[in-house]
């Protein structure tokens, strides 16, 4: 039996006061702790029987696509497949971070509160949050595009993961709505989705796909995001739990798996972006162990030569191929 916990934390602001007022927020995501809470749960986590897939380090990661400290851990994440893709099964599960309006604590009672909250999480951890949308066209709750995602990995795990990496994008940079099914749609067409069957799915097995993954989260004491448990047959689990710099996700495996070796990454621009067709500036300057300075004077380089796009925001830049 695999016994993982998880301790304590709530999500909270920086200051004193709201820290105490929004133990209960899911969108006050605290960047001390690197969570994004779930209301009302505060179980202490125990998983049993997590079983090792094909390859030998297994990833549950428990995620929402509104959830800003997720977002944060991006470059991480990316990083970690490049090196270590050919050891780890990541297996991504839905939380169901913003269930619906309901409540009101922490500051916010309305999504025009959200606005603010992200910029400054934004700032933190380097990753360009608009946060706009909950000025021009707020989400209602995170359970339609957690659904869709569902229904995405039905047809095709890897173009799932584009799917949802292309959702956080359309809410965090571009501003859209993506509880409309028209977002969910060109995200799917994006993606190379069979957008009749999504939607089909969506609207049918999907949402008890998402229910089980909600309960499956339960059962795990799953309280906030990012949470990701790591597993091998016959090791002591491994969990990280909210933002973490990127040693902490290598050390996991290595812990797990002292024999795995980092593939060594080809780290010129073009070779990057032939894996992640876009990238912000912090996730290229994780991905090369350089400063965001050098980072930016790389890519903009290839931006004048016309050999990247670079899109400019009031939060920060994302490059991508012409």
């Amino acid at each position: 039996m695999l016994m993982i916990m998880i301790g304590s934390i709530s999500c909270q602001s920086q200051t004193k006061r709201k820290m105490n007022d929004s133990k209960m927020n899911p969108l006050l995501c605290d960047t001390t702790t690197g969570i994004c809470e779930v209301p009302g749960s505060n179980n202490v986590a125990t998983a049993t029987n997590i079983k090792t897939g094909i390859k030998p380090i297994k990833i549950i990661y428990y995620t929402d696509p509104i959830c800003s400290s997720c977002w944060g851990i991006e470059p991480q994440l990316r990083k970690l497949k490049l090196e270590y893709g050919e050891y780890i099964d990541i297996d991504y599960r839905m939380g169901g971070l913003l269930p619906d309006w309901s409540y009101n604590s922490g500051g916010i009672s309305k999504p025009s509160d959200v606005a603010h909250h992200w910029k400054e999480v934004s700032r933190y951890y380097e990753m360009p949050i608009e946060g706009d949308v909950w000025l021009t066209d707020p989400l209602h709750s995170s359970y339609p595009p957690s659904i869709a995602m569902k229904a995405a990995q039905m047809q095709d795990k890897t173009k799932a993961f584009i799917f949802l990496r292309k959702l956080r994008e359309r809410v965090f940079l571009d501003n859209k709505n993506i509880t409309r099914w028209e977002v969910i749609q060109e995200t799917a067409e994006y993606a190379q989705l069979d957008v009749a069957q999504l939607k089909k799915d969506y609207e049918g097995p999907a949402k008890q796909l998402f229910e089980e993954d909600l309960q499956y989260a339960r059962t795990l004491g799953v309280r906030g995001f990012p949470t990701l448990f790591v597993s091998a047959a016959g090791k002591q689990p491994v969990t990280i739990y909210g933002f973490r710099p990127y040693d902490v996700f290598e050390n996991a495996v290595k812990q797990l798996l002292p024999d795995a070796r980092k593939e060594s990454i080809n780290t010129t621009p073009l070779a990057l972006f032939s894996h992640y067709p876009t990238l912000t500036l912090k996730e290229y300057a994780v991905l090369t162990g350089t400063t965001n300075a050098v980072a930016t004077t790389v890519l903009d380089k290839l931006v004048a030569a016309n050999k990247l796009k670079k899109q400019t925001l009031s939060s920060g830049s994302i490059y991508s191929l012409p």
